[in-house]
């Protein structure tokens, strides 16, 4: 048999033991690797950026640290007791604290009310301007970036001015859920549509329809599964507003949880703080694990469609029959 052409760079020819020859088909080179050549300091600016964004979170945090946690004089901190006398003394008190237990189940009530009202609301209207409407989607991005641009003291004060009128509404804690909707409009409204821009909607609503669903079934069968990520970082954000939200709770004298927290604060610094850290804490793992779970499905996600075009591809399937023929068959095409 010939000799591969020696302009086409490769390894030498592999001899195959069933045929006694080397293979029918030529084995190409492996090409160049595009871009720039490898460098071991190619990666030293973003590292760098890392690290200085990260001692920006973290010195703070130790020192709120120290201060709620170590039972030592602020004056007499210093690297010289960095060990000494550390305590969860100054957090365990605001669980023993009578108010603690009914502003965290009110908050986390009034949490899950605004996700369900928000995903009730946006994602219909979501799905609807995407399919019917797509000039208008620049005028609802203009109109949910509102309440992030116009400070929460503007609507405290209009719930002034209609509270004496409007007491029947008011005076229940749930009032408090309209408002916390339209300060998380900026952000569940921008994981909606970031979902919503990631899969074909146009494809899926008309497959549902077309084999005889009914819009309600399209949006619980074939949209929400689709859009779960989209909406677990939407809940996860409207969670975040709600418990850190403090105007409008405190002009309408709600007892949630920040409202709390301020109140335990004036009376003891040392534990506010330290319970301050831990909520602080803990919303940052609760951001880490989102990002975990979201990134996790999308890379399963993309797996999945991998192989299904590639089970689906005709031409592929035809190159591996092929190259599978040849490598029983060789020795007769010599």
């Amino acid at each position: 048999m010939a000799d591969l052409n020696p302009l086409i760079p490769g390894p030498a020819p592999v001899i195959d033991p069933e045929i006694g020859g080397p293979p029918t088909a030529p084995i190409g080179g492996i090409p160049p690797r595009a871009g720039r050549p490898f460098s071991r300091f190619g990666r030293l600016g973003p590292n760098i950026v890392l690290i200085v964004c990260a001692m920006f979170f973290s010195f703070p945090m130790i020192a709120l640290a120290r201060y709620s946690l170590q039972n030592v004089p602020t004056v007499l901190l210093g690297a010289h007791n960095l060990f000494d006398k550390w305590s969860w003394n100054g957090i365990t008190l605001v669980f023993h604290d009578p108010h603690f237990q009914p502003t965290l189940f009110l908050s986390l009530r009034l949490a899950l009310g605004t996700v369900l009202l928000t995903l009730g609301l946006l994602l219909p209207t979501a799905i609807w301007v995407h399919m019917r409407l797509p000039k208008m989607r620049v005028v609802i991005e203009f109109i949910t970036v509102l309440p992030y641009v116009i400070p929460a003291i503007a609507m405290v004060a209009g719930i002034v001015v209609i509270k004496p009128h409007a007491r029947w509404f008011l005076d229940s804690n749930y009032s408090l859920i309209p408002f916390y909707v339209i300060l998380a409009l900026p952000f569940t409204y921008r994981s909606i549509d970031a979902g919503l821009r990631s899969i074909d909607l146009k494809t899926l609503v008309d497959a549902s329809r077309s084999l005889g669903a009914g819009w309600g079934t399209t949006l619980w069968r074939a949209l929400i599964p689709n859009l779960r990520t989209a909406i677990i970082s939407s809940a996860f954000l409207t969670t975040a507003v709600v418990l850190g939200e403090f105007t409008i709770a405190s002009t309408l004298l709600k007892n949630t949880l920040p409202t709390f927290q301020a109140t335990f604060l004036a009376v003891n610094a040392q534990a506010g703080y330290g319970f301050n850290l831990l909520a602080l804490v803990a919303t940052t793992v609760l951001f880490a694990l989102l990002s975990v779970v979201t990134r996790k499905r999308g890379s399963r996600a993309s797996r999945q469609d991998s192989k299904a075009r590639d089970k689906n591809d005709p031409f592929k399937n035809d190159a591996v029959a092929f190259a599978a023929v040849s490598s029983h068959h060789g020795g007769g095409l010599g």
